[in-house]
């Protein structure tokens, strides 16, 4: 499963280890130090995967993340030495998919990279229709999400939450169920990331997200999409 992996880190020693990491692998590197040429490249090159640090000169991570989350869905793995619950709430909030705290063993960080990699490639398969619930359609060949034909831009592992609740409307999936479907079975985050990804995903397609008509809390057990018939 080779790929083409951006690493923005700017502690040169810790960006030569993980690219000497991701070349074992076989995939294709590169490296910037900064958070504002981690944007411009981004935008120019494309990558399959962003592996993006939280502190850099010019631009910390989670403004790369803001920057990006407006016109780029790639998978993004944050590193940092941040390691409180609300800092890595923070970043799934900004749309980061999988976050890993410093310092951390290598063989860690291409575990969660292969898992991003597979999640990433996993919607190659069968042609199917657009998924629909009232006014709100998910598109899963082209990966696009629409409301009143507004285009809705969302994370892959929005994406995936979304189009497990879109699939089923009116079923319940516990925060589990939807933990394994936005970072697969062996992600190495926390039901809590559900949360957040939820608070996102009505931020973006909810009037009120305070009063959400679509995504909707079953306290005590997780979530379920309401129909619209």
């Amino acid at each position: 499963m080779c790929a083409f992996v951006m690493v923005a880190e700017d502690d040169t020693k810790q960006a030569e280890l993980v690219r000497r990491y991701l070349r074992r692998e076989d995939h294709s590197v590169l490296v910037v130090c900064d958070g504002r040429a981690a944007v411009d490249e981004v935008r120019s090159r494309r990558p399959d995967l962003l592996i993006l640090d939280v502190m850099m000169p010019r631009m910390d991570g989670l403004d790369v993340i803001r920057t990006l989350r407006r016109d780029y869905d790639l998978p993004v793995l944050m590193v940092t030495a941040r390691s409180t619950a609300e800092d890595k709430l923070a970043g799934f909030d900004l749309g980061v998919d999988d976050y890993l705290t410093k310092p951390y063993d290598p063989r860690e960080l291409m575990a969660r990279v292969r898992s991003l990699l597979r999640r990433a490639r996993s919607s190659d398969g069968p042609v199917v229709l657009p998924l629909r619930v009232g006014p709100l359609a998910l598109d899963q060949i082209r990966h696009e999400v629409r409301l009143l034909e507004r285009r809705i831009e969302c994370t892959p592992a929005e994406f995936r939450i979304l189009e497990a609740l879109m699939s089923s409307p009116g079923r319940v999936f516990s925060r589990s169920q939807l933990l394994e479907q936005a970072h697969g079975r062996d992600s190495f985050v926390t039901e809590r990331t559900v949360d957040a990804h939820v608070k996102n995903l009505r931020r973006k397609i909810e009037t009120d997200p305070r009063t959400p008509v679509y995504l909707q809390t079953v306290y005590g057990i997780g979530y379920k999409m309401a129909g619209h018939g």
